[in-house]
């Protein structure tokens, strides 16, 4: 099996169709197979391919890659067509700007600028208040929708994760403030004058490495490729996590050996070669504490494993580590506010949380 896939919270589900009559939202949910009651569980998740399915299921119901957050529509095809515009450039600075002033030729009511100086650059995002987007909630998710597009094609042009100093959003904290950790930055701040991200400066003057066959699949796999290129990193919590996903993603078999509880960290700071009082430390500098890593890996397995009808729940428990049934029950229910049936698939016409 391969790397598990990430999984992204239902507030974003909530606010990709929020904007949309009900039938249109209960069409688009069915195609994607998220079942409607999830989106009243505040706690609910989603992988990461099922919201780049529902982006653009929504995008096609709009005729708008963005959601209907702006007076005028993106039309279908757009991102693809500044994608095309921006690898002719010579250096990213040069493709971003070109990418800037094509996002202004689609957008009335929120632009964002490149500011670059010294050793740190920023994009800054004006949001404008109009009709369509005067709700703080589409606001925000204007601001967030529009950061992960910029964010994901600066990883692409640079060929490479571009780590971003910090995040400065200028909305209240929401409650799924936490996803914005792996999306952006450990370091938010939150209720400033501006949206912006910081990066180092360095990133812009590098060459655009973008070969034509790399644009293809980009596009072929957008905007999934445009989301998941923010969540990899080469820190030591991915670094953890990647390890996780490896030790748990065994198919059961007739003997399954699954690390006991303990073991998991002893065995990973064994394979990094160093302490395991040091890998704890690592990871909470990074703003992350090893049992919030662990229950993020393991919701994120359970939710792709659940989706494979061939495994029974109780495998999936035992994948994962867990010692009975009704452990996995509680634990699960404590990741995404539900049992884990909501998230079985189902046959069509009825909805699943799956992929």
């Amino acid at each position: 099996m391969g790397p598990a896939q990430h999984t992204v919270s239902v507030a974003f589900v909530r606010s990709a169709v929020r904007g949309l009559r009900t039938a249109m939202r209960e069409r688009v949910l069915q195609s994607v197979q998220i079942a409607p009651a999830l989106l009243h569980e505040p706690a609910a998740r989603v992988p990461a391919a099922v919201f780049g399915a529902l982006w653009m299921a929504v995008a096609r119901e709009l005729d708008d890659e963005f959601f209907g957050l702006d007076t005028r529509r993106m039309k279908v095809g757009s991102f693809a067509l500044l994608c095309h515009a921006a690898v002719g450039q010579t250096s990213v600075e040069r493709a971003m700007r070109q990418t800037l002033r094509s996002f202004s030729l689609f957008f009335d009511d929120i632009s964002a600028t490149l500011v670059a100086g010294g050793r740190e650059a920023r994009i800054e995002l004006d949001n404008r208040i109009h009709a369509a987007i005067d709700e703080p909630d589409a606001r925000r998710f204007a601001d967030e929708t529009l950061l992960v597009m910029l964010h994901g094609l600066l990883c692409w042009l640079a060929a490479r994760r571009v780590p971003l100093a910090r995040l400065e959003f200028a909305h209240p904290q929401p409650a799924h403030a936490d996803e914005y950790r792996r999306m952006f930055s450990p370091d938010l701040r939150f209720d400033r004058p501006v949206t912006a991200i910081a990066f180092d400066a360095q990133v812009l003057r590098a060459p655009v490495s973008v070969s034509e066959g790399s644009l293809k699949a980009f596009l072929r796999d957008a905007p999934q490729s445009v989301f998941l290129k923010q969540v990899a990193s080469g820190g030591w919590a991915e670094r953890a996590r990647r390890h996780l996903r490896r030790a748990l993603s065994v198919v059961p078999r007739d003997a399954l050996v699954v690390p006991a509880e303990a073991q998991l960290l002893d065995r990973m700071a064994a394979d990094f070669d160093i302490s395991p009082a040091t890998l704890r430390r690592r990871l909470e500098g990074e703003g992350t504490h090893w049992q919030q890593l662990k229950d993020e890996v393991r919701r994120d397995l359970a939710l792709v494993h659940l989706a494979d009808r061939r495994l029974s729940v109780e495998q999936v428990a035992a994948m994962l580590g867990f010692n009975d049934g009704p452990s996995f029950h509680r634990a699960f229910r404590k990741w995404t506010g539900s049992a884990p049936g909501a998230f079985r698939p189902t046959r069509v016409g009825r909805g699943a949380a799956t992929s």
